[in-house]
């Protein structure tokens, strides 16, 4: 085995942890954690991180810290994306957390996020360039205009899966009025993309593409067609979550993103005159593993607290 590489991320829906090592042919995940905290949701209604889910923060990063331990991890790169960003107390928060577990986490960029989402996306979606790239979450949504390997343009969309469910009031089913209002929301933030050059391509990826994916093609394919998101939003518009979960095989929080998923990318793809869309199974942590291993010399190691 390889040396051990860690890349965690405290996302808008989840926090996750990725231990692997490099192979000639990519990464090989050792460790692959996560857990559920819906922070983007919470902090997009109150503009906060609750006693509550800043309890189940720290928990998770303690099993994450014994993680890294327990599989004698050389390096790790922890960072924080939207919801983190956001959170009023943010700066106590991750205060507190290298206080107690010796782990600093930074608040990274939306260009950070993209560039280490396009990074890792070449691993198993490269091909002809303009491409777009679409790395969804639960706060936001990256969009990235790319050509010959440099992102020209970045732009982050604040319609994350959580974030849009907070601002539209849909629930799962959720209303006609909730589901006309999520679909302004996003004609309206998008505009803000709408006179991005035409692309060869588009390329998904992010938690909340990502489940999608699973949701519609268990068997792999990487290509989904916009079909395909119509009829998952109008199956996803009109059932109970546990329907969903049984229906799709999907756990039941990720099921209550799949209504909101396939609204926002079905409206990128019409934008953008595209009917299908490549899916990347690779994100902003295999990004920073991918980083990190190529410049090893850096002090990029967590503390040995």
């Amino acid at each position: 085995m390889g040396r051990l590489i860690a890349a965690a991320d405290v996302g808008s829906n989840t926090a996750h942890l990725l231990i692997a090592h490099l192979t000639e042919t990519g990464l090989k995940k050792i460790v692959n954690e996560s857990d559920w905290l819906s922070l983007g949701e919470e902090v997009s209604r109150d503009g906060k991180i609750s006693a509550g889910k800043r309890k189940e923060l720290m928990a998770t990063i303690e099993r994450f810290r014994g993680l890294l331990d327990e599989y004698k991890v050389e390096g790790a790169m922890f960072f924080a994306t939207e919801a983190m960003r956001k959170a009023s107390n943010h700066e106590e928060i991750l205060a507190d957390i290298f206080e107690k577990f010796g782990i600093r986490i930074d608040l990274i960029s939306p260009m950070r996020e993209a560039e280490l989402s396009y990074k890792s996306s070449q691993l198993d979606c490269f091909g002809p360039e303009p491409m777009l790239m679409v790395e969804a979450g639960g706060g936001s949504v990256q969009v990235a205009y790319c050509q010959d390997g440099i992102l020209e343009r970045v732009t982050s969309l604040p319609i994350g899966s959580g974030a849009l469910k907070a601002r539209s009031g849909m629930d799962q089913p959720p209303s006609d009025h909730a589901i006309n209002k999520a679909l302004e929301i996003i004609q309206i933030e998008c505009d803000a993309v709408a006179n991005y050059p035409s692309v060869k391509r588009i390329v998904a990826c992010g938690g909340l593409c990502r489940g999608l994916w699973r949701a519609l093609h268990p068997d792999g394919d990487k290509t989904l067609r916009v079909e395909e998101l119509d009829f998952l939003a109008w199956d996803c518009a009109r059932l109970e979550a546990e329907v969903i979960v049984d229906r799709y095989d999907v756990k039941i929080n990720r099921a209550r993103t799949l209504l909101a998923g396939s609204l926002i990318l079905r409206h990128l793809m019409g934008l953008f005159g595209h009917s299908e869309v490549q899916m990347s199974q690779y994100g902003v942590r295999e990004g920073a593993i991918l980083e990190m291993s190529e410049r090893a010399s850096e002090n990029w190691m967590v503390s040995g607290k």
